[in-house]
């Protein structure tokens, strides 16, 4: 989405999903969901009330209007105006609950709602279900982005980002991949977001969608050419595999051993990444296919190269002992 994202944008993305009716405060459907003032970004996206640590949806249920009932009409008042006064980006009630039948005090909503410019939904959903639809949304939607040139695959439920430099055969490798039963996300610029603190994930740009294209042949439809279940949708990335055309000399320099790992930094999180030689002989889809079992490995607590190290090592102190 171009732009920080607005309760209109909220509002028109969500209506049919929860059930939303714009009760009041139209003047304020150019409000961010991501404030421009002064101590916004300690706000929370969404949540049940809160007047202490206000976030920027406020929701209320049926235990708020228990609250509020409880309240004498001035004090009801005064903690309207301050619900509204918070700057929300949005308040909506759940249930369907009606203010004009089930709040004491008539129109005390509408009128905030209308002098503060703050929008006020109603919501078919219980207040549960739609914080969790809200927090879900919003997280994906104003998360972290960027695009990296690559493609983006799913090898054994790994996601993984083919990268090197052009023409050294990416797309070639990702449909050699997919022939092998792997899984398209996207070609080119696939577009990756950080919606949690130790999670980024992946996903194709509309244009780019079910396309690969492979020098030779132009642009291919994967979807069309594999079905559905050739393509994923999104992914989560774990892992990098830099394709780097090596000579002989090269070759010679790579630690026999432990091979070429490292990690690249990407939207702030460090993802593993491997660089796999391009060189005449070498099967790049094998490799990659092996380079994701290994990093599997890895992730389970078992690296090879340690491994056959300690092997080697007790084979010398078994041998050392019995001269």
């Amino acid at each position: 989405m171009s732009g920080p994202l607005t309760t209109r944008d909220l509002y028109n993305a969500l209506r049919d999903k929860l059930g939303l009716r714009w009760i009041a405060g139209r003047g304020g459907s150019e409000r961010t969901l991501q404030g421009d003032f002064p101590g916004a970004g300690s706000q929370g996206l969404t949540g049940p009330l809160n007047f202490i640590h206000p976030n920027r949806v406020q929701i209320v249920g049926r235990a708020e209007l228990i609250y509020f009932a409880g309240l004498n009409e001035q004090l009801y008042r005064d903690v309207t105006s301050k619900l509204f006064t918070a700057k929300p980006a949005a308040v909506i009630l759940t249930d369907e609950i009606d203010i004009e039948d089930e709040i004491d005090i008539e129109d005390e909503f509408v009128r905030q709602a209308e002098h503060f410019d703050v929008p006020l939904f109603s919501s078919t959903l219980p207040d549960n279900r739609l914080v969790n639809e809200l927090q879900y949304y919003l997280t994906q939607v104003l998360a972290d982005r960027t695009s990296v040139h690559g493609v983006f695959v799913d090898v054994l439920g790994i996601g993984t980002l083919l990268t090197g430099a052009p023409a050294v055969g990416k797309s070639e490798l990702a449909f050699e991949l997919i022939s092998r039963g792997h899984h398209l996300v996207a070609d080119d610029m696939p577009e990756f977001a950080r919606i949690t603190p130790d999670i980024v994930t992946g996903t194709c740009p509309p244009l780019l969608k079910n396309f690969l294209e492979v020098r030779g042949l132009g642009v291919l439809n994967i979807r069309e050419m594999f079905g559905d279940s050739a393509i994923r949708q999104t992914k989560r990335l774990r892992l990098i595999i830099d394709l780097q055309p090596m000579g002989g000399n090269e070759l010679k320099q790579l630690d026999r051993l432990k091979g070429s790992h490292d990690s690249r930094n990407i939207l702030g999180l460090d993802i593993p990444e491997v660089t796999i030689p391009v060189a005449p002989g070498r099967n790049p889809a094998i490799l990659v296919e092996a380079a994701v079992r290994q990093h599997m490995l890895r992730r389970q607590g078992y690296d090879a190269a340690i491994d056959f190290s300690r092997r080697q090592e007790a084979l010398i102190a078994e041998k050392g002992g019995g001269s």
